[in-house]
């Protein structure tokens, strides 16, 4: 079974059997009626895929692989903040008039920062890192701006990535690791999402830095099952997990910023079927 369900279905009953209630209690969310949407849920939750063995896409229910890939590059590769860039329409709830988001997620990557090789915005300096200081330490990206915060529609939920690169014994190739921060997760809408996102990023890093892709942690302060959602999870963890798919990234691509949607591909991608109407509270 793929493992990527089994680690989804032990988190959610996790949440449910021993998470904290916030019903009754101050919360900003709200559905689109205005009623408070509640959560039940968990702090610190930390989950580990090995992306060598397995790409991490549920089977309990479908993950548009090619619409996150490119919320993914509008992101990291655009650096934009303008819904517009986008085919797909989830953040349209967070933009203005004129599609903007504010200066929050890919705003925040574009800005260039000066080090001592020179001026470089967050992903220009990881790639550049991964090429010429494999081993450093410092190779993390951060988009939690204080100063900015203030003119975001929307906080930034995932907002720092580390990344870490190892070598196993008699390899010829380096491995490249990350670690995904999170202060915020709708285990429903968004936490498949997520994982798929940056597994995604890691082999893309990889491939371009000519190295092989490790181990994806994904670790969230605040992961969450928002009580309209509650019904839907209960259905999904009940369903059989379906073998994991084969993962193919076009292996002619050497830019990271060649990279399109139609480069990323789910081979055997077998699931069960996609639960629809699920309710987003903004």
């Amino acid at each position: 079974m793929s493992y990527a369900d089994h680690l989804f279905i032990n988190m959610c009953q996790e949440i449910l059997e021993h998470g904290t209630d916030t019903k009754g209690e101050k919360v900003r969310p709200v559905w689109e009626d205005g009623s408070s949407a509640y959560t039940i849920k968990k702090f610190g939750v930390v989950n580990r895929y090995d992306l060598a063995k397995e790409f991490p896409a549920l089977t309990l229910r479908r993950t548009a692989i090619k619409s996150c890939t490119e919320e993914l590059l509008w992101i990291w590769q655009k650096k934009s903040n303008n819904v517009n860039e986008l085919k797909t329409r989830i953040w349209d709830s967070w933009a203005d008039e004129n599609g903007s988001i504010g200066k929050a997620y890919g705003y925040q990557m574009g800005i260039k920062h000066q080090y001592k090789e020179g001026m470089f915005d967050q992903v220009d300096r990881v790639l550049y890192d991964l090429k010429n200081n494999p081993y450093s330490r410092r190779i993390m990206t951060s988009i939690y701006t204080f100063e900015d915060l203030h003119e975001m529609s929307l906080y930034p939920c995932a907002y720092s990535m580390t990344f870490n690169v190892t070598k196993e014994a008699g390899a010829d190739k380096l491995t490249l690791n990350g670690i995904l921060n999170q202060r915020s997760n709708d285990v429903l809408a968004a936490n498949n999402w997520n994982v798929c996102q940056y597994a995604i990023l890691l082999h893309m890093f990889a491939q371009v830095s000519d190295m092989k892709v490790g181990e994806f942690i994904h670790v969230i302060a605040d992961a969450h099952i928002y009580d309209r959602h509650v019904p839907m999870i209960k259905e999904l963890i009940e369903r059989e997990p379906l073998p994991a798919p084969k993962f193919w990234l076009n292996p002619e691509i050497k830019d990271f910023y060649d990279f399109t949607p139609d480069d990323v591909k789910l081979i055997d991608y077998e699931t069960h079927e996609q639960i629809k109407g699920i309710p987003v509270a903004i």
